[in-house]
């Protein structure tokens, strides 16, 4: 559902403007000087309103977490709460995730967190499921050999479209579930996922690995 535009939203961004890159594509092969000497660099498409985002950060202040929002009302709470908690190691950017190519080096990022994306559940929508093979060659194109994209949903179409997907370009699957909570939470919960786990919804989960791909012919 669209977000209902906030009459204060740039004194809100500009408030936070120290917790967002303004120009991504500046720092291409240069993310990591935002937080020198961490221990990985883990990138999260589509934040929302920050909730895993800002646990993920505070759990682990030794990883810089990259957050890629659309949505500039969404994005701004997560900002805020960014803000509110102190974290140094997170920051956020307004990107389409289509240009991630163009804002992150080949190999430059460790992990990927892709958390309950838009399903696009007509079939003339496929492509622009971020799940779509064109969208698996960025992440694998993007991570380090070895480096895994933690993709969530409550979808099951989508999780399986995804798996077929992945099996189309030979990328491995590991630690696949489609009951991710079946004996109690697991991980730092989206604010989506609690209200889905009250609610009895199974969580599907799996990880990518990447690993070098051929150009598409």
């Amino acid at each position: 559902m669209r977000m209902r535009k906030k009459p204060n939203l740039e004194p809100r961004m500009a408030a936070c403007a120290a917790w967002q890159v303004a120009d991504p594509a500046g720092k291409r092969g240069a993310w990591r000087s935002l937080l020198p000497g961490c221990a990985g660099l883990w990138v999260e498409l589509g934040c929302g309103k920050g909730k895993f985002t800002v646990e993920l950060a505070a759990a682990h202040p030794e990883a810089l977490v990259i957050a890629v929002e659309r949505c500039r009302e969404a994005m701004v709470m997560a900002m805020e709460k960014a803000r509110d908690a102190g974290l140094k190691n997170v920051f956020f950017v307004d990107m389409d995730v289509a240009n991630l190519s163009a804002c992150f080096a080949p190999g430059e990022m460790d992990r990927i967190y892709l958390n309950f994306p838009d399903p696009w559940p007509r079939k003339k929508n496929a492509k622009r499921r971020l799940t779509h093979r064109s969208f698996l060659r960025l992440y694998a194109q993007a991570l380090t050999p070895g480096g895994e994209v933690l993709f969530k949903t409550d979808n099951a179409p989508l999780f399986a479209f995804t798996l077929e997907e992945c099996a189309a370009l030979g990328l491995e699957v590991q630690n696949v579930t489609d009951d991710l909570h079946a004996n109690g939470p697991v991980g730092i919960l989206t604010g989506y996922e609690e209200k889905f786990l009250a609610q009895g919804v199974p969580i599907h989960r799996c990880q990518i690995v990447a690993r070098p791909l051929e150009a598409e012919a």
